[in-house]
Protein backbone atom coordinates (compact mmCIF):
# COMPACT_ATOMS: atom_id res chain seq x y z
CA UNK A 1 0.00 0.00 0.00
CA UNK A 2 1.61 3.30 -0.85
CA UNK A 3 2.56 5.90 1.54
CA UNK A 4 -0.22 7.98 0.14
CA UNK A 5 -3.22 7.02 -1.40
CA UNK A 6 -5.06 9.48 -3.63
CA UNK A 7 -3.32 12.84 -4.89
CA UNK A 8 -6.24 15.07 -5.36
CA UNK A 9 -6.30 17.72 -7.66
CA UNK A 10 -8.20 20.92 -8.59
CA UNK A 11 -8.38 23.35 -11.45
CA UNK A 12 -10.56 25.88 -12.99
CA UNK A 13 -9.39 28.70 -15.80
CA UNK A 14 -6.46 26.89 -17.92
CA UNK A 15 -6.74 23.62 -16.55
CA UNK A 16 -6.49 21.50 -19.80
CA UNK A 17 -3.47 23.39 -21.13
CA UNK A 18 -2.04 22.33 -17.78
CA UNK A 19 -2.95 19.05 -16.90
CA UNK A 20 -1.99 18.10 -20.79
CA UNK A 21 1.42 19.34 -19.98
CA UNK A 22 1.86 17.27 -16.50
CA UNK A 23 0.48 14.21 -16.78
CA UNK A 24 2.59 13.26 -19.53
CA UNK A 25 5.11 13.35 -17.39
CA UNK A 26 4.00 11.01 -14.55
CA UNK A 27 6.00 7.51 -14.43
CA UNK A 28 3.56 4.75 -15.46
CA UNK A 29 4.59 3.23 -11.77
CA UNK A 30 3.03 5.78 -10.38
CA UNK A 31 1.81 4.46 -7.04
CA UNK A 32 -0.96 6.44 -5.90
CA UNK A 33 -4.34 7.06 -7.24
CA UNK A 34 -5.12 10.47 -8.68
CA UNK A 35 -8.39 12.09 -8.96
CA UNK A 36 -9.45 15.53 -10.91
CA UNK A 37 -11.48 18.23 -10.08
CA UNK A 38 -11.99 21.23 -12.99
CA UNK A 39 -15.07 23.22 -13.03
CA UNK A 40 -17.31 22.33 -16.00
CA UNK A 41 -19.82 23.27 -17.69
CA UNK A 42 -23.65 21.64 -16.13
CA UNK A 43 -25.56 20.21 -19.38
CA UNK A 44 -22.46 19.36 -21.33
CA UNK A 45 -20.78 16.07 -21.68
CA UNK A 46 -17.13 16.35 -20.77
CA UNK A 47 -14.13 15.03 -22.95
CA UNK A 48 -11.24 15.57 -20.67
CA UNK A 49 -10.72 12.00 -19.70
CA UNK A 50 -10.48 11.48 -23.44
CA UNK A 51 -8.47 14.02 -24.11
CA UNK A 52 -5.99 13.39 -20.83
CA UNK A 53 -5.78 9.98 -21.73
CA UNK A 54 -4.16 10.33 -25.32
CA UNK A 55 -0.17 11.26 -24.31
CA UNK A 56 -0.63 9.77 -20.14
CA UNK A 57 1.14 6.69 -19.61
CA UNK A 58 -1.54 5.84 -17.16
CA UNK A 59 -5.71 5.08 -17.58
CA UNK A 60 -7.43 8.20 -17.19
CA UNK A 61 -11.33 7.89 -17.06
CA UNK A 62 -13.89 9.80 -15.94
CA UNK A 63 -15.35 8.37 -12.32
CA UNK A 64 -18.19 6.26 -12.01
CA UNK A 65 -20.28 6.72 -8.81
CA UNK A 66 -19.15 4.18 -6.42
CA UNK A 67 -16.04 2.87 -7.84
CA UNK A 68 -13.12 1.53 -5.92
CA UNK A 69 -9.97 4.03 -6.03
CA UNK A 70 -7.05 2.09 -7.51
CA UNK A 71 -3.67 2.80 -7.74
CA UNK A 72 -1.91 4.61 -11.27
CA UNK A 73 -5.33 5.79 -12.67
CA UNK A 74 -6.98 9.50 -12.78
CA UNK A 75 -10.41 10.09 -12.63
CA UNK A 76 -11.99 12.75 -13.38
CA UNK A 77 -15.25 14.41 -11.94
CA UNK A 78 -18.19 13.94 -14.61
CA UNK A 79 -19.91 17.50 -14.70
CA UNK A 80 -23.18 18.86 -12.65
CA UNK A 81 -22.03 16.73 -10.25
CA UNK A 82 -19.71 16.61 -6.56
CA UNK A 83 -17.45 13.60 -6.77
CA UNK A 84 -16.60 12.70 -2.84
CA UNK A 85 -14.09 10.25 -1.42
CA UNK A 86 -15.53 7.76 1.26
CA UNK A 87 -13.89 6.79 4.01
CA UNK A 88 -14.14 3.13 2.59
CA UNK A 89 -11.58 4.27 -0.05
CA UNK A 90 -14.62 4.43 -3.11
CA UNK A 91 -15.69 7.47 -4.80
CA UNK A 92 -19.02 8.89 -4.29
CA UNK A 93 -21.21 11.66 -6.84
CA UNK A 94 -23.45 13.99 -5.13
CA UNK A 95 -26.09 16.32 -6.43
CA UNK A 96 -25.74 18.85 -3.33
CA UNK A 97 -26.24 22.47 -4.11
CA UNK A 98 -23.26 24.07 -6.12
CA UNK A 99 -20.47 25.69 -3.91
CA UNK A 100 -19.52 29.22 -4.73
CA UNK A 101 -21.00 28.41 -7.92
CA UNK A 102 -18.91 25.12 -8.55
CA UNK A 103 -20.34 21.61 -9.14
CA UNK A 104 -18.21 19.71 -8.77
CA UNK A 105 -16.33 21.90 -6.37
CA UNK A 106 -12.97 21.17 -5.62
CA UNK A 107 -13.50 22.09 -2.11
CA UNK A 108 -15.89 19.42 -1.61
CA UNK A 109 -13.63 16.85 -3.07
CA UNK A 110 -10.55 17.95 -0.82
CA UNK A 111 -12.16 17.80 2.32
CA UNK A 112 -13.70 14.62 1.66
CA UNK A 113 -10.30 13.55 0.97
CA UNK A 114 -9.17 14.59 4.27
CA UNK A 115 -11.74 13.46 6.15
CA UNK A 116 -11.72 9.48 4.79
CA UNK A 117 -7.92 9.03 3.81
CA UNK A 118 -6.17 12.24 6.21
CA UNK A 119 -2.36 11.57 6.05
CA UNK A 120 -2.54 9.72 3.16
CA UNK A 121 -3.63 12.51 0.79
CA UNK A 122 -1.53 14.85 -1.52
CA UNK A 123 -3.55 17.87 -2.39
CA UNK A 124 -2.88 19.46 -6.10
CA UNK A 125 -3.89 23.32 -6.57
CA UNK A 126 -3.86 23.96 -10.50
CA UNK A 127 -4.82 27.47 -12.31
CA UNK A 128 -8.10 28.76 -11.90
CA UNK A 129 -9.63 31.94 -11.74
CA UNK A 130 -11.18 31.63 -8.40
CA UNK A 131 -10.51 30.87 -4.42
CA UNK A 132 -12.19 27.25 -4.78
CA UNK A 133 -9.82 24.61 -3.39
CA UNK A 134 -7.98 26.55 -0.81
CA UNK A 135 -10.37 25.87 1.89
CA UNK A 136 -9.86 22.27 1.29
CA UNK A 137 -6.08 22.12 0.52
CA UNK A 138 -6.02 23.91 4.32
CA UNK A 139 -8.22 21.36 5.89
CA UNK A 140 -5.54 18.31 4.18
CA UNK A 141 -2.61 19.47 5.60
CA UNK A 142 -4.95 20.03 8.71
CA UNK A 143 -5.55 16.55 9.07
CA UNK A 144 -1.67 15.52 8.24
CA UNK A 145 -1.32 15.57 4.44
CA UNK A 146 0.76 16.95 1.72
CA UNK A 147 -0.03 20.26 -0.09
CA UNK A 148 1.10 21.65 -3.39
CA UNK A 149 0.66 24.61 -5.51
CA UNK A 150 1.59 25.66 -8.69
CA UNK A 151 3.52 28.67 -9.12
CA UNK A 152 1.18 31.12 -9.49
CA UNK A 153 3.31 33.96 -11.97
CA UNK A 154 3.50 30.83 -14.46
CA UNK A 155 -0.75 29.78 -14.06
CA UNK A 156 -3.08 30.48 -16.84
CA UNK A 157 -5.20 32.17 -13.48
CA UNK A 158 -3.24 32.77 -10.60
CA UNK A 159 -6.28 33.96 -8.48
CA UNK A 160 -6.39 29.77 -7.53
CA UNK A 161 -3.36 29.62 -6.68
CA UNK A 162 -2.67 32.72 -4.83
CA UNK A 163 -5.47 31.78 -2.65
CA UNK A 164 -4.56 28.32 -1.53
CA UNK A 165 -1.06 29.62 -0.83
CA UNK A 166 -2.96 33.16 1.51
CA UNK A 167 -5.53 29.39 3.27
CA UNK A 168 -2.10 26.89 3.02
CA UNK A 169 0.73 28.93 3.69
CA UNK A 170 2.50 25.76 4.35
CA UNK A 171 1.83 24.28 0.52
CA UNK A 172 4.98 23.90 -1.15
CA UNK A 173 4.81 25.83 -4.04
CA UNK A 174 6.15 24.22 -7.63
CA UNK A 175 6.41 24.99 -11.55
CA UNK A 176 4.25 22.52 -13.18
CA UNK A 177 6.94 21.02 -15.34
CA UNK A 178 8.43 19.98 -11.92
CA UNK A 179 5.13 18.78 -10.84
CA UNK A 180 5.35 15.07 -12.03
CA UNK A 181 9.15 15.02 -10.69
CA UNK A 182 8.15 16.31 -7.25
CA UNK A 183 4.88 14.21 -6.98
CA UNK A 184 7.23 10.88 -7.65
CA UNK A 185 9.60 11.30 -5.27
CA UNK A 186 7.18 12.03 -2.19
CA UNK A 187 5.37 9.11 -3.23
CA UNK A 188 8.81 7.21 -3.07
CA UNK A 189 9.50 4.80 0.19
CA UNK A 190 10.79 6.72 2.66
CA UNK A 191 14.05 6.27 2.36
CA UNK A 192 13.97 8.74 -0.16
CA UNK A 193 12.50 11.31 1.41
CA UNK A 194 15.57 12.85 2.92
CA UNK A 195 16.52 14.25 -1.00
CA UNK A 196 13.29 16.24 -1.46
CA UNK A 197 13.71 19.79 -2.31
CA UNK A 198 11.56 22.72 -1.71
CA UNK A 199 11.47 23.98 -5.74
CA UNK A 200 11.92 27.57 -6.23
Amino acid sequence: MAEYEVVVVGASAGALDALQRWLPLLPATFPSAIVIVVHLLPGHASMLAELLQKNCPLQVKEADDKEPLLAGTVYCAAPNYHLLIESDGHLNYSVDDPVRGSRPSIDVLFSSAADALREKVIGVVLTGANDDGAKGLQKIVREGGRAFVQYPAEAHASAMPLAALGACPEATVVPLAQLAEVLEQVTQPAKNKHQIEKPV
